[in-house]
């Protein structure tokens, strides 16, 4: 953990709502820091530091597990019809709360299509695909909330538990060739660190709304799975080609590919100066490779 200063501690309450892959992980790191920290699931789970919150079923969480809390990260996507879930049950009690800071996981998607070229955060959202209108719906409902709310645009996120690795142990891999396409993806860690980075540098660093969180080099599938098999001693099966892929691949699937763009972190980077863990793939899935 680099430069943890005195500005985040057992002062600070933590709510993550959703708790999924990233979620998880950025709770398990501000614990090590000393914050309090609760997490929401959809039913009920034995960790005593868990609460229940599902919108679909109108379960919302007791009064109580709001009470001294300072900062909330949310990871909930959007509900079916493009609103934001944790908004639509809990606004009016998130503004009844002395709330230093809110934190709301995006996608890149929203910047749609750029046939490989960069886009950073002056760029305008054109999303292509429906659920990245979702995603900008719900940024807009957090951005007219009135609430400290912090954007992160996130492009694809791996990380130990959840890598090429074990799309090819599952012998679920497609090795798919498509010309000139690449993709931009993020380490977990960093996605953790750059948000806590952030928060203890606050009062130093300008505040930007909205953030893209992505590593230094996009680069094309096939090249991050040979670099797996590579690491694994095995050999790669031949590519197919996009366009005979494309009918097996499922709707979801097929619309990853549709989309081409790099991903610019020279804000977080840069501008604000946090320093990336994982700077490409390779770093990143060594990582992975260790810790499977």
């Amino acid at each position: 953990m680099n430069n943890i200063a005195s500005s985040l501690n057992n002062k600070n309450k933590f709510l993550i709502l959703g708790c999924g892959f990233t979620g998880s992980f950025f709770a398990k790191t501000i614990k090590q820091i000393g914050c309090t920290v609760l997490t929401s699931s959809r039913s009920e789970k034995k960790d005593p530091n868990n609460f229940v919150f599902n919108s679909e079923n109108g379960k919302v969480p007791d009064e109580k597990i709001f009470d001294g809390v300072t900062h909330i990260l949310s990871c909930i996507p959007p509900d079916k019809n493009g609103k934001d879930p944790v908004l639509g049950s809990l606004k009016s009690m998130l503004e009844n709360l002395s709330l230093e800071w809110v934190g709301y996981l995006s996608t890149t998607g929203v910047y749609g299509n750029t046939k490989g070229d960069w886009v950073s955060e002056i760029d305008n959202p054109n999303p292509f695909q429906k659920r990245s209108h979702k995603r900008l719906n719900c940024e807009r409902e957090w951005i007219e909330s009135g609430l400290p709310i912090q954007i992160f645009r996130l492009p694809g996120i791996y990380g130990p538990g959840r890598s090429t690795f074990e799309a090819i142990r599952n012998q679920k891999i497609r090795v798919i060739s498509k010309k000139d396409q690449v993709f931009s993806r993020i380490h977990v860690a960093d996605i953790t660190n750059a948000i806590i980075y952030l928060l203890q540098n606050k009062d130093c660093l300008k505040f930007h709304q909205i953030i893209n969180i992505a590593d230094d080099e996009p680069s094309s599938q096939i090249e991050v799975i040979q670099y797996c098999y590579d690491l694994l001693g095995l050999k790669m099966p031949n590519p197919i080609l996009f366009e005979d892929a494309k009918k097996e691949l499922s709707p979801i699937a097929q619309s990853f590919w549709m989309e081409n763009r790099r991903v610019s972190n020279k804000l977080l980077c840069k501008t604000l100066g946090y320093k990336l863990i994982y700077k490409n793939y390779k770093t990143g899935l060594k990582n992975c490779f260790l810790n499977s």
